[in-house]
């Protein structure tokens, strides 16, 4: 007991405590692993990536035979769609006898799938079933993310079925660029040899790690609708990817010792653990995303769990700030703010900024573009902007005919009080223009 209490302390307090500025950089790096740990500690125990996992179970077996399907055609176009079975039962290896049971089960439903037998609304249905679940994984990625703005409906459109219709090519192309090396005459050879042989073994028990962390890395690259450098692509991938491949390895492991458990479930044996299986892969995969998300942004290593709530006084100031920055490259003539781009210059969050850009898109303040990531203008020439209206359109913003100063009670003092504020402050900032902030003229409050 006093040794855990001492663990705890130290995750609580020393941990964080520590300023790893002053240490030296492998020491600095430990640190870092470490709090990362505690983060996704925390991350699962708050239940909030379990119920994602869990809502992308319940996508994936309503979307995965109308994919497979799709996946199945392209490959059937190039002659080789026999591929797609070993794909498969390479996926649910972990669950023995009964991967190769669901595997055929799967297969079958998609031979069974024909264009002319569903019609034009049952294709509709089945390109829609696949189409929620591409966008249901990328919600996912943008919680982990901390992304508020998702992709507009064409990049939708373009990105998904791109990825749907490429993707069985790539992995197609992969397995059998594998196998082809593996079946060469040099190949044999080589692996006859004492050193080299030993090295061929090696990189054969290696590859099926190389292949998944690549594919997971091409994941949290492509899926967020942000950008994710590589570097941090890749060390959430290559965690998932060990972690993902050791699980597997587990998860097999207690299949075959448990036939007496397995057994009660008879007939549902394979479906219990197919969806246990599919839950713990896409955990590992948003597991990884989120280590990616906290390498690549190691400010947001915040020990308690931060629902930020911003201020009145902060979101005026905000409102403010991002209405001068996005006045300034509108004067100098450079690429228009995206909201990741502002959001980093700001150093905020993207959720606390994007309602602030809302409410001043929604008040005609601001214009959001057709680009994709939109991008945003002045609603109109910088010098007919006034301050004053950049002001109250943040603090009137959520009001409506429920909720409104109006329906108070009228108080006689309270209504002085109140009026009165309101005009010191519309006097000293009605003759203020956004021109006259981006400029840095002198501020004149005496006109």
């Amino acid at each position: 007991m006093k040794a855990l209490n001492q663990l705890r302390n130290y995750l609580l307090n020393t941990l964080w405590e520590t300023d790893t500025r002053q240490l030296s950089p492998w020491r600095a790096r430990g640190i870092g692993v470490l709090r990362v740990m505690y983060l996704i500690g925390r991350d699962l125990a708050t239940g909030e990536l379990n119920l994602r996992a869990m809502s992308l179970v319940y996508t994936t077996l309503l979307a995965m035979v109308p994919l497979l399907a799709v996946s199945f055609s392209v490959l059937k176009g190039f002659g080789v769609h026999n591929q797609l079975e070993p794909i498969l039962l390479n996926l649910l290896s972990p669950l023995g006898e009964r991967g190769a049971e669901v595997t055929r089960q799967i297969i079958d439903f998609v031979e069974n799938v024909k264009a002319g037998v569903l019609g034009s609304v049952g294709l509709i249905l089945l390109l829609y079933t696949v189409i929620s679940l591409t966008q249901k994984v990328e919600r996912a990625f943008n919680y982990t993310w901390q992304v508020s703005q998702h992709r507009s409906m064409a990049r939708r459109f373009s990105d998904y079925f791109s990825v749907i219709l490429i993707g069985p090519l790539l992995i197609f192309a992969a397995i059998s660029v594998t196998a082809s090396i593996s079946s060469s005459t040099l190949y044999t050879r080589l692996e006859d040899t004492a050193m080299i042989g030993w090295l061929l073994q090696s990189f054969n028990q290696t590859l099926p790690y190389v292949l998944v962390i690549l594919a997971f890395a091409f994941i949290y690259v492509l899926v967020p609708n942000t950008r994710v450098r590589v570097r941090s692509a890749l060390i959430g991938a290559v965690v998932a990817g060990i972690l993902w491949q050791t699980v597997g390895w587990g998860f097999a492991e207690l299949v075959a010792s448990s036939p007496r458990t397995i057994a009660i479930y008879s007939a549902f044996a394979a479906l219990f653990l197919f969806i246990i299986w599919l839950y713990i892969s896409w955990l590992i995969l948003l597991i990884g995303a989120t280590i990616a998300f906290y390498h690549q942004y190691p400010e947001r290593r915040w020990r308690e769990s931060r629902h930020l709530r911003l201020s009145n006084r902060l979101k005026e100031k905000l409102a403010l700030a991002a209405m001068v920055a996005i006045g300034r490259r509108y004067y100098q003539q450079q690429a228009e703010w995206t909201l990741p781009e502002l959001a980093h210059h700001l150093n905020l969050v993207e959720q606390s900024l994007h309602p602030i850009l809302d409410k001043l898109v929604e008040a005609q303040l601001l214009v959001r573009t057709e680009h994709d990531p939109p991008r945003y203008l002045p609603g109109r020439a910088p010098e007919k902007l006034g301050l004053l209206s950049i002001i109250e359109c943040i603090r009137q913003a959520d009001e409506d005919e429920i909720a409104n100063p109006g329906r108070l009670p009228a108080d006689p003092v309270v209504d002085e009080a109140f009026d009165n504020y309101q005009q010191a402050a519309s006097d000293q900032l009605k003759h203020i223009s956004l021109r006259d902030l981006v400029a840095g003229e002198p501020i004149d409050t005496d006109q």
